[in-house]
């Protein structure tokens, strides 16, 4: 059994006890008439430095052309929020199935141009042999987990977007930029997740 999965996933059951009521969104600009349910799967690796696996998309994408995002994609007829993020993470990473013990969804997410994102939380080995698809993934990169989890680590932004005042969140890791809807859910994470009870175990 894996000590680092059994902390997180306690953690992670007692963070979503109870309602938070003020967690980040852009349901405000969001269309509903273009909505479309999504998924993506934040990878911690089982080392004694935790990571998470992200990905930088390519900058011809139609969506979030060159950001920073976990694996993920939009949920396929059929599927539930946890098959669509380990179909997408095997697609484009070569991450298997197989290889993730997954822990939950956590808080959903709308994002302004559209998705409704359902992050899910799981452990994988460390040291994966990796592949990622040019066509999905410029690259790929591991974060250390107690960084992201640490809201001193991020700067605070705002800018003026659809009529209306928008606050972001940026953290830049080794030349890659992390901001936007990826920082918006690890910050949403870190409220369910004591990052130092995980830590000081």
């Amino acid at each position: 059994m894996s000590a680092l999965f059994d902390r997180l996933a306690a953690l992670f059951e007692q963070g979503h006890a109870a309602d938070i009521p003020d967690l980040m969104t852009d349901a405000r600009f969001a269309d509903a008439d273009r909505s479309a349910d999504a998924a993506v799967l934040i990878a911690v690796t089982d080392r004694p430095v935790p990571g998470v696996i992200l990905t930088q998309r390519p900058n011809d994408m139609r969506d979030h052309p060159g950001q920073v995002a976990f694996p993920g994609g939009k949920i396929d007829p059929g599927e539930n929020a946890i098959e669509a993020a380990l179909r997408e993470a095997d697609e484009e990473l070569a991450l298997r199935p197989s290889d993730v013990r997954v822990i939950g969804a956590t808080d959903r997410y709308q994002t302004g141009t559209g998705f409704d994102i359902t992050p899910v939380l799981g452990v994988v080995p460390p040291d994966l042999p990796l592949v990622a698809n040019p066509g999905e993934v410029e690259a790929w990169f591991e974060a250390p987990l107690d960084l992201l989890l640490d809201r001193a680590n991020w700067a605070e932004h705002e800018v003026f977007w659809q009529g209306a005042m928008r606050t972001y969140l940026e953290y830049h890791y080794e030349g890659f930029r992390i901001w936007g809807v990826t920082a918006a859910i690890i910050a949403n994470l870190s409220r369910r997740i004591e990052y130092r009870a995980l830590f000081d175990a």
